[in-house]
């Protein structure tokens, strides 16, 4: 029966600390610069970390032309993915993923085919 109180109490603690979708949570929701350890932690939808030894913190994810990651299931980035409508075009291979060399360039999709239009 002394169950009951706890249960009640770590519910309570998770409710506020997710909050509300438009408010800062402690543990979801997070802004730019504060440690993370998932990407689905981060309003950006990035962690990122600099090293293996280096705190992880939530960035925006990379523009056009600037360097990235494709998308992975670790949740914690060495570049950040692209951001909505770009594609990473990097090597994909596992020996990449592995190794995290698997870095590559943002690209617009749709500007390469306008570039040349008999692809």
């Amino acid at each position: 029966m002394a169950r009951a109180p706890l249960l009640c109490l770590l519910l309570l603690l998770a409710a506020g600390a997710l909050g509300s979708p438009h408010e800062r949570g402690l543990i979801f929701n997070l802004d730019t610069g504060e440690l993370c350890v998932q990407s689905a932690q981060c309003k950006s939808g990035c962690c990122h970390r600099d090293s293996g030894l280096s705190l992880a913190r939530c960035m925006p994810k990379a523009a056009e032309t600037q360097e990235c990651s494709p998308k992975t299931i670790y949740g914690v980035y060495y570049k950040c993915p692209c951001e909505s409508g770009l594609k990473c075009e990097a090597d994909k291979s596992i020996v990449g993923a592995i190794t995290n060399t698997n870095y590559g360039i943002c690209e617009d999709p749709r500007g390469r085919a306008a570039l040349n239009p008999h692809q």
